[in-house]
């Protein structure tokens, strides 16, 4: 579909030789999304099952979901929620400009879509200030490698407020910066998020989870409310790496985390007590005192 030459990497797409329908990104040879136009509610990845479902369970059925998603990749979870919310508003922050002009030229957006972005860096757009606040909006203005015969919708910082769900998937190719992973960052993403907003995290890590403790460590001082979900065995010390996602809420999570919500593939969830004895000692992450996620090409994960 296309092979395109970002500042210091490479992004391709390509299509399933067996799944037709099926679209693979990738940065620098490590997958980033896949995603089905012909069945946008067929979802390849767990982590991305997890989240769909808590999706679902956050509105009534059909009701619209205003989601905000933090990482473009293919849109896989927006064009989820085009297909389960039809016009549903949503909102894209996207650092890669031509990037996202590539997908949205090569998988063009469902009819109906009222998904709008801004493209700039997450943390950036976060620390703008709101319309009380003295200094002025981050602008979405027109970026270097966006084709004009490319549809999209731009939008401003001060659109993202009151969400009612926020997809935090901010890879920078194999890894997480520290700076979009902060307690100050998340602060922000609180901020931005309706009174029950939930937020989701994607991280991937291994035992003995030392980041991903962090993360909910960190969170759990911003939100009043954080579960865990590991594809891995939380005790298996030789585990592999693996996805987790960690759901943050000022509001109950007893819906987003429902045992019922969490089928097949059966994750191991984390909350209450035995989140934290999970989390033990592990410090939060601000932005004078934050690392980066693991590397996976880190020998340490084998």
């Amino acid at each position: 579909m296309f092979s395109l030459s970002l500042a210091d990497r490479k992004a391709k797409l390509v299509q399933s030789r067996r799944r037709p329908g099926r679209f693979e990104l990738s940065v620098d040879g490590i997958a980033q999304s896949v995603v089905s136009i012909t069945e946008p509610t067929s979802l390849e990845y767990s982590y991305t099952q997890h989240i769909a479902r808590a999706m679902d369970a956050a509105a009534e059925p059909n009701a619209p979901l205003f989601t905000v998603h933090l990482g473009a990749g293919a849109l896989t979870l927006a064009r989820y929620v085009q297909a389960t919310r039809a016009g549903s508003p949503q909102l894209v922050v996207e650092f890669e400009p031509s990037l996202y002009a590539a997908v949205i030229d090569a998988l063009p957006l469902p009819p109906g879509s009222d998904i709008r972005v801004i493209l700039g860096d997450a943390r950036t757009v976060a620390d703008a200030a709101f319309p009380n606040e003295k200094t002025s909006p981050v602008q979405s203005s027109p970026s270097p490698g966006l084709d004009d015969a490319v549809s999209y919708r731009t939008a401003i910082d001060t659109d993202w407020v009151e969400a009612c769900f926020t997809v935090v998937d901010l890879w920078d190719a194999a890894v997480i910066r520290h700076r979009v992973a902060s307690q100050e960052f998340y602060r922000r993403v609180a901020a931005r998020s309706a009174a029950a907003g939930v937020v989701a995290v994607n991280l991937l890590d291994g035992h003995p989870f030392e980041y991903s403790r962090r993360q909910a460590a960190t969170l759990s001082t911003v939100f009043d409310h954080v579960a865990v979900v590991l594809d891995t065995e939380p005790e298996d010390a030789e585990g592999p790496l693996g996805n987790v996602v960690i759901f943050a809420s000022d509001a109950p999570l007893d819906k987003v985390t429902a045992s019922v919500l969490l089928d097949t593939p059966r994750p191991h969830l984390l909350l209450d007590g035995a989140l934290t004895s999970w989390i033990a000692e592990a410090r939060i992450m601000t932005d004078a005192d934050g690392t980066d996620s693991p590397d996976p090409d880190d020998p340490l994960w084998g």
